[in-house]
């Protein structure tokens, strides 16, 4: 790491940061790019705010890894077109490793998984309500997710799992329906969780004390924790800790089991 500043500007944590990248630890609920002629804030406004002097200056904006507004954690942008091509460059020959952390229903069989089943938009091969809705279907792409246990806790007497995941490939949705598809779906997943209506009801009604009482958190309990690039001989890592309504979460749990 070149510097890391630990501080935090408008809620984001900045982890580390060089004259031609910076990583950031970003909260849930924050889309990363505008989508919505609605002008609602993003991370990429933010960005502009943040890096102004890079921007004026010759720099550019390009965010490498683009985690779903729901998920947290670490966020890796470049400041320069070489930076940008450089790190586009290695993560597509899978030279930059990823881990997350999600908490998930149920206890798993298992201690380790390996789950390769490729994925596909479900619409594109059958009847979905949908649109961006992710499933493994057999003409899906090649996708790859290594899953580890690291505890299981129970809520009064729900069981629950806190999973470390190791995406080898980069689909959309690609470890929420992995996880889904082993049988222990992330909690607060609207889309692959107890029931995908509950994302049609939330985007009609929002967030309600129904859905709260099925979902249990109002996002997806999905947190991008580790970065590791590693480019001939130059190396990067960075790391972050879970997010606290990740943590409150675990924390009720009443019992710790291995």
């Amino acid at each position: 790491m070149s510097k890391a500043t630990s501080l935090n500007w408008k809620g984001i944590k900045i982890v580390d940061e060089s004259p031609d990248w910076i990583v950031l630890d970003k909260p849930p609920f924050l889309q990363v790019h505008p989508h919505k002629p609605d002008g609602s804030y993003t991370l990429w406004h933010g960005l502009r705010e943040l890096l102004a002097y890079e921007m004026v200056n010759g720099g550019q904006i390009s965010i490498i890894n683009r985690l779903d507004r729901e998920t947290s954690g670490l966020t890796l942008v470049c400041k320069t077109t070489d930076a940008a091509r450089r790190f586009s460059r290695l993560m597509q020959r899978h030279g930059i490793l990823k881990e997350y952390l999600a908490i998930v229903w149920g206890w798993p069989e298992h201690d380790e998984y390996d789950i390769n089943a490729p994925l596909a938009r479900l619409g594109a091969h059958g009847p979905s309500n949908i649109w961006l809705r992710q499933a493994v279907h057999p003409d899906g792409a090649e996708s790859r997710t290594r899953v580890k246990v690291e505890k299981r806790f129970l809520r009064e007497t729900t069981p629950f799992s806190l999973i470390r995941a190791f995406p080898e490939t980069g689909r959309t949705h690609q470890i929420r329906v992995h996880l889904a598809h082993i049988g222990h779906s992330i909690v607060g997943d609207k889309i692959y969780g107890p029931d995908s209506n509950h994302y049609l009801r939330f985007i009609e009604t929002g967030w309600t004390y129904g859905l709260e009482k099925s979902l249990l958190m109002p996002r997806h309990a999905l947190h991008s924790v580790k970065l590791h690039g590693l480019d001939g001989t130059q190396e990067w890592l960075w790391e972050t800790e879970l997010p606290s309504d990740m943590e409150d979460f675990i924390r009720v749990g009443s019992l710790d089991k291995k």
